[in-house]
């Protein structure tokens, strides 16, 4: 006969199963995330039905989740969803997982734009699972949102949740590093990107969640040219951004001095700015002389 655990019992296994392969700080979340996924109930509301057991399909599929947690597949990926900005993504192995800093850049956008009552022109430089276009779009309504990844399975991600959040932006597959595709791009007021920017020899020091599952093609530049995106986005931007625009990118915490010489060099101002964890992880130019 089948003995179901409960939903309190699940809870303590899962953390038990990450506790030494996780923070436990992050092994609680991933717990938190994985009971709200198996009981189908908001987690607000999961401890008030601590005591309901588990049905015989759903303790399956609870130990097929540990079991692939414990192997680092991060969660985001087992469940297909990933919060940013309040609203549900789909993601895959196709895509990046969105992070906090990356709503603090979109954060900065809304902000700088709240006050203003035109309707900007705004190109991302990197779809992905398409968190950055579809929040711009979402919090201002009246934006032209344009979208260009190389990715195609990145891209059909990111046209899917641009309809599952109901908005509208144009994606186009496109390599920002080919000078000749730019001319399929008109002239943008805001242009945002958070490119890869990882060097390859930060590999050995990152966590096999995000070496073993992520899209290298996102994350990792070569050592020898770890700045080669913000170098392309700089020449579009002065051939492409408006006379009154400005570019907003997301950088690696300890290359902010290289990229903010480089942009200075093309004629930029810069702020750089912090994120929570005070790292500098994301800057602002804006064209001399404007």
């Amino acid at each position: 006969m089948f003995a179901s655990m409960t939903i309190k019992e699940a809870g303590r296994k899962c953390l038990d199963g990450l506790l030494g392969l996780y923070p436990k700080g992050e092994a609680e979340a991933i717990t938190e995330i994985v009971l709200e996924y198996i009981s189908k109930k908001k987690r607000n509301e999961i401890w008030l039905f601590a005591t309901t057991q588990l049905s015989q399909n759903d303790e399956l599929l609870f130990d097929s989740v540990l079991e692939r947690l414990r192997h680092f597949e991060p969660v985001q990926y087992i469940i297909n969803e990933a919060w940013f900005y309040a609203m549900p993504f789909y993601v895959d192995k196709h895509v990046l997982i969105p992070r906090p800093e990356t709503e603090e850049l979109v954060h900065w956008i809304i902000a700088d734009r709240a006050k203003k009552e035109e309707s900007p022109k705004i190109l991302d430089i990197g779809s992905g699972s398409g968190c950055i276009p579809i929040s711009l779009k979402k919090k201002l309504p009246f934006a032209e949102v344009w979208s260009c990844d190389i990715s195609k399975e990145a891209l059909k991600i990111a046209k899917r949740n641009a309809t599952a959040n109901q908005t509208e932006v144009n994606f186009l597959e496109l390599d920002i590093l080919d000078h000749k595709a730019w001319d399929k791009l008109p002239v943008f007021d805001i242009i945002v990107s958070n490119p890869p920017y990882v060097p390859e020899s930060d590999k050995k020091k990152m966590q096999p969640n995000v070496l073993n599952f992520e899209p290298h093609l996102a994350l990792f530049v070569s050592d020898r040219n770890p700045l080669t995106f913000y170098k392309a986005i700089a020449d579009f931007a002065l051939i492409h951004l408006s006379p009154n625009g400005c570019v907003y990118l997301e950088i690696h915490e300890y290359l902010g001095k290289e990229v903010t010489t480089l942009l200075m060099k093309q004629g930029f101002i810069i702020e750089v700015k912090q994120d929570m964890q005070q790292k500098d992880r994301m800057l602002r130019c804006e064209k001399k002389g404007v």
